[in-house]
């Protein structure tokens, strides 16, 4: 059971991953980088960071 446990939880962060870059990415700029302090070209380093923790 551990196993698949391990596999449904890296699935659900991958899909938060990718849904999280997506998020991002559609932000305007503008908002994304003056209101947020967010770039949206960072999109795969922020989302990593706030999923994976790294």
């Amino acid at each position: 059971m551990a196993a698949i446990e391990t596999i449904r939880d890296a699935i659900a962060k991958r899909a938060l991953y990718h849904r999280t870059v997506r998020e991002i990415e559609a932000l305007p700029t503008e908002l994304a980088i003056e209101d947020m302090g967010l770039n949206p070209y960072d999109a795969k380093a922020i989302a990593r960071a706030a999923v994976y923790g790294q």
